[in-house]
């Protein structure tokens, strides 16, 4: 059995890799993947000459800052999925579920309509950490913080974020209304490498604290009363997960849109195969994260001879996804 485990490690470990190799050679112009290597090495290790062929261009400036982006964004949302899920103890959180991202949608909008002086990424985060807070405090006016209140909240918060954000559009000129619809779907057609060093920092800041500090999600997710008596201050722990979750996500959204269910499906997925461990599980979800999102946005971009936007791919796996889990797991899933 720890053999198996070992293998199921490796091979997640190691997804992004293969996905994103897949990737650059998939498309509308299909490239031999053997010639991908060898421009990646000329381009990195300077070990192979390649002269100014187009295969070259469609590799470095178009394909791989779309893939290292499609990788950043999906484990951003399956690391934040992941750390939500274990701070409120609940396997339905999600930054999708619980608004984080109708607040960065938001954010992003009134800055695209009305402040285009101010940066994306802060108005997405601020927006975004309201959003949190928000679907936090209705749902600690019912008591002690439970499944079913904070996943309402939730629901609630983002409603109210995507109705203004309806209202952003309603007031907005056709042409930045244009900008903001195809935004808000979901998609990584503009990413290229000035959008990438922008976006990069914002969530790599906000990843690295989690999974430096992942071993205290084990304690954490034992409930408010068994980590105070191990000596953990709940508060000011679980404020941190959130702020840094919310930093990740918020600045995946500013420059990608809306992508929903990955937070949700991929720490499920990771769970059932390699347990709840966080201190496996988190990088674990880093990895599987980034990898499906490379693989849902090789999808959205071959399977037509036009970009779909990633956003709908996601969204058409994640419900058959959903079902599956209350079907399949529903006790466990439910805590019943």
């Amino acid at each position: 059995m720890k053999t198996i485990k070992n293998i199921k490690i490796l091979a997640i470990t190691f997804s992004p890799l293969l996905a994103g190799w897949i990737s650059l050679f998939l498309g509308s112009y299909e490239i031999n993947p053997l010639l991908v290597l060898k421009i990646l090495a000329n381009e990195t290790l300077h070990i192979f000459e390649i002269g100014d062929i187009p295969e070259k261009t469609i590799i470095w400036e178009i394909r791989l800052p779309r893939v290292l982006m499609a990788f950043l964004v999906g484990a951003s949302l399956a690391g934040a999925g992941t750390t939500l899920q274990a701070i409120f103890r609940n396997p339905l959180v999600d930054p999708f579920i619980l608004g984080i991202s109708a607040g960065a949608a938001f954010g992003c909008a009134i800055t695209i309509g009305f402040l285009e002086t101010l940066p994306v990424q802060f108005t997405a985060f601020f927006f975004a950490l309201s959003a949190v807070l928000l679907a936090y405090f209705i749902a600690k006016t019912q008591g002690e913080i439970s499944r079913l209140p904070l996943v309402l909240s939730g629901v609630i918060v983002s409603a109210f974020f995507q109705a203004l954000v309806s209202i952003v559009k309603f007031l907005v000129d056709p042409h930045k209304l244009q900008s903001i619809v195809f935004w808000l779907m979901g998609s990584f057609s503009l990413a290229d490498w000035q959008s990438l060093k922008w976006a990069s920092p914002g969530i790599m800041i906000g990843i690295l604290p989690l999974l430096l500090m992942r071993w205290r999600l084990n304690v954490l997710s034992l409930g408010e009363e068994e980590a105070k008596m191990l000596g953990v201050n709940v508060g000011r722990e679980r404020a941190l997960f959130i702020i840094f979750s919310t930093l990740a996500v918020a600045t995946a959204t500013s420059v990608c849109g809306i992508i929903g269910w990955v937070g949700l499906m991929v720490p499920h997925l990771i769970r059932m195969m390699i347990g709840p461990d966080h201190k496996v599980l988190l990088p674990l979800s880093l990895c599987g994260g980034g990898a499906f999102m490379i693989a849902a946005d090789t999808l959205s971009r071959t399977i037509t001879n036009f970009d779909i936007p990633v956003g709908i791919i996601t969204a058409l796996t994640g419900a058959p996804f959903f079902i599956y889990l209350m079907k399949k797991s529903g006790k466990e899933a439910w805590g019943k």
